[in-house]
């Protein structure tokens, strides 16, 4: 059980120790950052839960429904559009007082839950107060603080803690064919898995946002210009961009206080494109700047 889930041992075995001992709460919220295998856990767990024969290995009708997304006693609610609605948490408030058809449980899952409106977290709150006794809900997020008191208070809070740096070379190496990820890389990847898999195909355009940190102290401009050509076509992913280059401009911080000075560029940057301000303009002015300030 979760054997193929990567990190979070504590989690995993006391997940485990309740299925077994039947001791399954009526209600979770599984706390992390992005990408750290909550909703996959969330799955097994839930698989887990409803399986009618533990002893067959995932063979008996309850696991084959689950793992062809027809058990009629699941359910995973994720955002429409940008939030979750009143309408899909009345419905399954509707949904999960009917009884389970084919498992003794049933179980539903609402991912990026702090993504519910608040009337959708105050609609919820009167099944978590009065749950029927074969349900469990597991809602999942990333911030704690988004969540009403009331949710909070009703629910088994497990908060998932950074997979370590190790476990997650060794993962890409053993699933991608990825070997000496750099050590910046990796504190790019702040302990998520999720985050790795999402940049495994982008090695060589890191690599060159390494190149051109190493040489923004260079006396021509035209040539930093030249290096940060990928930084105009990378506008859908230029805020990860830039908390790289403050990663790398961190290190070297540490030798040189100016880098310093080209961190708080960096951020001002963010700020101007979270703004919506001239794409193209708010890089000329962030290479400029940076080289002004090294030169």
């Amino acid at each position: 059980m979760f054997e193929k889930i990567i990190g979070n041992e504590e989690i995993k075995e006391m997940l485990k120790t309740a299925i077994q001992n039947k001791t399954v709460s009526h209600s979770y919220l599984f706390i992390g950052i992005q990408g750290i295998g909550k909703k996959i856990l969330a799955e097994e767990f839930a698989k887990q839960m409803l399986c009618l024969e533990p002893n067959q290995n995932g063979n008996c009708k309850s696991c084959i429904e689950f793992e062809t997304n027809n058990h009629p006693d699941y359910m995973i609610i994720e955002p429409d559009g940008n939030s979750i609605k009143i309408e899909q948490i009345r419905f399954l408030q509707k949904k999960i007082q009917e009884k389970p058809i084919i498992a003794k449980k049933k179980v539903y899952i609402i991912n990026d839950a702090e993504k519910m409106t608040t009337e959708a977290q105050n609609c919820l709150l009167k099944t978590l107060e009065e749950p029927p006794e074969f349900a469990t809900i597991i809602l999942i997020g990333t911030q704690e603080n988004l969540f009403l008191p009331t949710i909070k208070s009703r629910c088994m809070i497990l908060k998932f803690r950074a997979i370590e740096d190790e476990k997650i070379k060794q993962y890409m190496q053993e699933n991608y064919g990825l070997t000496n990820l750099p050590k910046n890389r990796l504190k790019l990847f702040q302990g998520s898995i999720g985050k790795a898999i999402a940049l495994k195909d982008k090695q060589e355009e890191y690599d060159k946002i390494e190149k051109l940190v190493e040489n923004l102290n260079q006396k021509d401009l035209l040539e930093i210009i030249q290096l940060a050509e990928g930084l105009y076509k990378a506008k859908e992913e230029i805020l990860e961009i830039l908390e790289y280059i403050n990663i790398l401009l961190l290190e070297h911080a540490k030798q040189n206080y100016l880098y310093t000075k080209c961190m708080e560029i960096v951020e001002n940057t963010k700020k101007r494109l979270k703004q919506n301000a001239n794409y193209d303009m708010s890089i000329d002015n962030l290479l400029f700047n940076l080289w002004e300030e090294l030169v």
